[in-house]
């Protein structure tokens, strides 16, 4: 199955065009790669909860997208917003699915006790919110590579619910 993706970046800098988006460079090989995705929509924000929620649901709604991924927006910084638009646009959170992400970056640096993001469900999408470094990004995108396929199925209505 080809999962259609939609890449959206949290980044003052990034939107104004003053610094080159590399995570989301590492996210759309990851996607093809790894997971057989299809980017479907990319775009970058700057950090303004308005605009990053107003694109998640875009991306949901309209793009029908089955993962949003985004990058940027993840720390504790006045301006990293991303986890609060998330869950202003989502049903339900998916909390072990970021567990074993902040895990599996904790044992290379303590700093990622830091991260916030959120795995989130927003009608048949998934959103995972990634950290805005390309190491971070690969590491936690590939601490749920495995599982994101059973997610993927279950959260579009196709894949049969196990009793967890």
């Amino acid at each position: 199955m080809i999962w259609k993706v939609a890449l959206l970046t949290a980044s003052d800098k990034g939107s104004r065009g003053e610094r080159e988006d590399t995570s989301a460079q590492v996210i759309r090989e990851l996607v093809e790669e790894e997971l057989g995705g299809e980017i479907v929509d990319y775009r970058v924000v700057p950090d303004e909860q308005d605009e990053l929620r107003a694109a998640l649901i875009e991306m949901c709604d309209y793009f029908q997208a089955d993962l949003v991924l985004t990058t940027g927006g993840t720390s504790l910084g006045l301006r990293d917003v991303t986890p609060e638009a998330t869950l202003m646009v989502s049903e339900r959170t998916v909390p072990g699915m970021t567990e074993a992400m902040r895990a599996a970056v904790m044992q290379r640096s303590r700093h990622y006790m830091l991260y916030r993001g959120i795995i989130a469900i927003r009608g048949r999408s998934l959103i995972v919110n990634l950290p805005g470094d390309p190491k971070g990004v690969n590491d936690m995108l590939m601490a749920i590579m495995d599982q994101l396929p059973d997610a993927l199925l279950l959260v579009s209505g196709i894949g049969k619910d196990r009793d967890y």
